[in-house]
């Protein structure tokens, strides 16, 4: 099949979250299985520095903006990628949606809508390039858009809208709505306006053929008014062309190749993790106890990570013997937080502002335990990550957390629980230590754990169904 990937960012050229991760790595994967794959995303300026030899292929008259289409590929693969060059709205600071000072960035509408106008351009060929997909993929509210773009025309690809994140849905004013040039009768409940604003992610779950998110629990839980952001009802409406498949990862997270550990390792070689722990308490100053358990967190400190369950329990749970380190930046209220019981627990709990991706891996091998206490979770990677490195996952029942870790029954391979409360945390982390006691057994968990297939290769074979039933019949 041919196919048009529309992200609003992709690793290894430009990331803030897991959306990036799936973006670089089911395009590769698809490619693989042999289907005609491009990427198209803008032409971020951290994205012109990475991208390999861009060179110019179309101008494209999208809106006020003339766009320059450079063609690169993806990093460390084949995949052709088509960048958006247009410096007024892209060739910024900051990230991809935000400023330097974490401040979304106020055109994002204009911004995001010209990417929206260029993946309907693209998918039918109107840019002259002589490249027809037969499906356009548009993942999370910044591509959601286009599909609405493509309603009702003969000549449109088949379209896929995956469900990232719900809680990010683009909603901007009636008066940017007026200015994308859409039907005026798009202007209604039962299309792009919720409840008096105009919501980009309502375009692709409209108007999408097929919706997916990136697990089967999620696609439940959306459905429902706790988790569905007040889109439940519209997504109840679709629910059978709703489905969840869970996202995959990638060989550079492999404890036996990876270059940032202080001593690869696998699942016949796992007394060599040790080495990983003793290395990480010296490198952050952590007292060397090989027999204290080491706990880890990696990821954004906000309110949907759980951060007010993890500092409402850290007090209790630096009573326990064992070590904590935490690396991540967000809201500045939990950084203030994290910093201060870290100076005052300086042997046991060490808290490393910001990302650092090195760091990152070697957390992830040198930890016994890997928290992921969050309140929702459309699928998690640090889990799947864990699980291949042999460190044993704790998480909140929720999202992709319950589809990939169980502590009951012949896969288990991690601990959970079920309310999000400091208690059933703290209850979780007892169980947890007390089997961390029993070394045959905590063996066994993290042999279970190591087993599992999380490779994009399976993810990419239900994508690959999804893509059949549309171009079957489901448009």
């Amino acid at each position: 099949m041919r196919i048009l990937f529309a992200s609003s960012e992709a690793y290894p050229l430009v990331k803030t979250g897991g959306l990036a991760d799936v973006s670089g790595s089911l395009p590769r994967a698809l490619q693989h299985r042999g289907h005609d794959v491009r990427l198209l995303l803008p032409a971020y300026r951290q994205v012109l520095a990475k991208a390999p030899t861009p060179r110019p292929i179309a101008t494209l008259k999208l809106g006020r903006h003339e766009v320059a289409l450079l063609e690169s590929r993806l990093p460390g693969s084949k995949v052709k990628t088509w960048l958006l060059h247009c410096p007024a709205l892209y060739d910024r600071p900051g990230d991809p949606y935000h400023d330097q000072h974490h401040q979304p960035w106020p055109d994002n509408g204009e911004r995001f809508l010209t990417l929206c106008q260029a993946a309907a351009l693209l998918a039918t060929d109107e840019a002259g390039l002589a490249w027809r997909p037969e499906i356009l993929h548009c993942n999370d509210w910044q591509t959601g858009l286009a599909p609405a773009m493509l309603a009702g025309r003969q000549d449109r690809p088949g379209c896929l809208f995956t469900i990232h994140n719900l809680a990010y849905q683009g909603l901007f004013g009636f008066e940017h709505f007026l200015q994308t040039g859409l039907p005026p009768e798009y202007w209604s409940y039962e299309a792009l306006e919720f409840h008096g604003w105009f919501s980009y992610i309502k375009g692709g779950i409209v108007f999408a053929d097929l919706v997916n998110t990136v697990s089967p629990t999620y696609a439940a839980e959306i459905q429902t008014p706790e988790f569905g952001c007040g889109l439940d009802g519209l997504l109840r409406h679709r629910r059978q062309a709703l489905c969840g498949i869970l996202n995959g990862i990638d060989d550079h997270w492999n404890p036996g190749t990876d270059p940032h550990l202080a001593r690869r390792y696998n699942s016949r070689d796992l007394d060599a993790k040790a080495q990983n722990k003793a290395a990480l308490q010296q490198e952050l100053g952590l007292a060397q106890a090989p027999d204290l358990p080491l706990l880890g967190f990696i990821g954004r400190l906000a309110e949907q990570k759980g951060l007010d369950l993890l500092l409402a329990a850290l007090p209790a749970l630096l009573t326990r013997p064992l070590q904590l380190v935490m690396l991540g930046s967000g809201e500045p209220h939990y950084q203030q937080a994290l910093k201060a019981i870290a100076r005052e627990h300086p042997q046991h709990f060490r808290f490393e502002q910001g990302y650092d991706e090195a760091l990152a891996h070697r957390i992830e091998a040198g930890a016994d335990l890997f928290l992921m206490p969050s309140l929702f979770e459309p699928c998690g990677l640090n889990q799947l990550y864990s699980l291949r490195y042999g460190t044993l996952p704790l998480v909140h029942r929720v999202g992709g957390l319950a589809d990939t870790v169980f502590e009951e029954g012949p896969e288990a391979n991690g601990f959970c629980f079920t309310e999000a409360t400091p208690q059933a945390l703290l209850a979780a982390l007892d169980r947890a230590l007390g089997r961390y006691r029993q070394a045959g057994h905590w063996r066994a968990l993290q042999l279970k754990a190591m087993a599992r297939d999380s490779s994009w290769r399976q993810s990419a074979k239900h994508y690959e169904a999804l893509y059949q039933a549309i171009l079957a019949g489901c448009r």
